[in-house]
């Protein structure tokens, strides 16, 4: 999958990337989000591929390109035998975000991207749009730290686990009412709180990279991100927990259904028939082989965002493979128009 795909899906990540931050510092949101989708939707659609949308922009009658369930790549279209042996390619599922922050990028604050995972078919957790609570932490940190313990005691783990003091500790937190209380505890901790508005799949990833300052993810966030976080953590060994949220009154704002019953029978009828189930990143992210690409938008602490000049743009990405067990950093210059040749006199 990693030497028929990795380079097919850095493009697509970078072409997404590269029409939202058009729309950088606009303030157009929904505009931002919805150029990136169909400049990712565009490029899929180019690679000799059986995929499908497990994670999306919603359901189908909410959203008219990369909905749940949608096929994408040259082998699901009516002519597919002309092209290509569909029977021959294995079936992929796919889950994307082609926008992760469309505020940060409305507003030109850092920490966008555009970004997906793939795995074969059954590999990925189809989550619901819901929310989730998440706990990220380094590799060193994996399986030591417990999302039902408290933040306190998982502070004490991580110090420990990383030889360091609490005080040296940085846990990055949405920036909700919901985790007051939360961001009170880490503080009485010792540990310094770093909000974010919005992009926690940024966060979480950052987690198992050595030098970004970045020890944790605590919180509530949206389950969706909370799966496509889990795929490049599992790649990349570090440590994700992940437990749907269904209570309006814990979410406290936008948890789509209007009752804790309704939301349950929503998921007893996707086949969750324990709604309060911890995740681990394997379950999350459970195929054989499991792919992560993601493309700066606006800076972060991972990419540089896409940076444009006359007739280009320059990208950062990052692909992650459970394959080859690789983290690349991939550095692309875009020439939209051929460079114009000087005539010396």
């Amino acid at each position: 999958m990693e030497n028929t795909l990795g380079l097919e899906i850095i493009e697509v990540v970078e072409q997404a990337a590269i029409a939202s931050a058009k729309w950088m510092g606009k303030g157009e949101k929904n505009t931002a989000d919805q150029v990136a989708v169909e400049a990712m939707r565009e490029r899929m659609n180019k690679i000799y591929m059986r995929g499908r949308i497990v994670i999306g922009e919603g359901e189908r009658d909410d959203a008219p390109m990369l909905y749940i369930g949608e096929e994408v790549g040259i082998c699901t279209r009516d002519d597919a035998k002309t092209y290509c042996n569909p029977d021959e390619l294995v079936e992929i599922d796919i889950a994307v975000d082609p926008c992760e922050g469309t505020n940060l990028v409305a507003y030109g604050q850092p920490g966008s991207m555009a970004v997906l995972a793939i795995s074969e078919k059954g590999g990925l957790f189809a989550a619901p749009d819901f929310y989730m609570k998440k706990l990220a932490a380094p590799p060193a940190a994996n399986g030591h730290v417990d999302i039902n313990k408290s933040a306190t005691e998982n502070l004490k783990i991580l110090s420990e686990c990383l030889d360091r003091s609490v005080e040296e500790l940085v846990v990055v937190v949405m920036d909700r009412s919901r985790h007051k209380e939360l961001i009170q505890e880490i503080r009485n901790a010792g540990a310094r709180v770093r909000l974010i508005s919005d992009g926690d799949v940024s966060a979480a990833i950052s987690c198992a990279f050595a030098g970004t300052n970045i020890h944790a993810l605590m919180g509530i966030g949206a389950a969706p991100e909370g799966v496509i976080s889990a795929a490049a953590m599992r790649c990349l060994g570090g440590h994700f927990q992940g437990q749907l949220i269904y209570d309006p009154e814990v979410v406290k704002t936008g948890l789509i259904g209007e009752s804790k019953e309704g939301n349950i029978a929503r998921l007893q009828e996707m086949g969750i028939e324990n709604p309060d189930k911890v995740y681990n990143a394997e379950e999350l992210a459970s195929g054989e082989t499991v792919l992560f690409a993601a493309c700066g938008i606006t800076p972060g602490t991972l990419m540089a965002g896409v940076r444009f000049f006359h007739g280009g743009a320059r990208t950062q990405s990052l692909v992650i493979s459970s394959q080859s067990k690789t983290a690349r950093f991939v550095d692309t210059v875009h020439m939209f128009e051929q460079p114009r040749t000087i005539q010396l006199k």
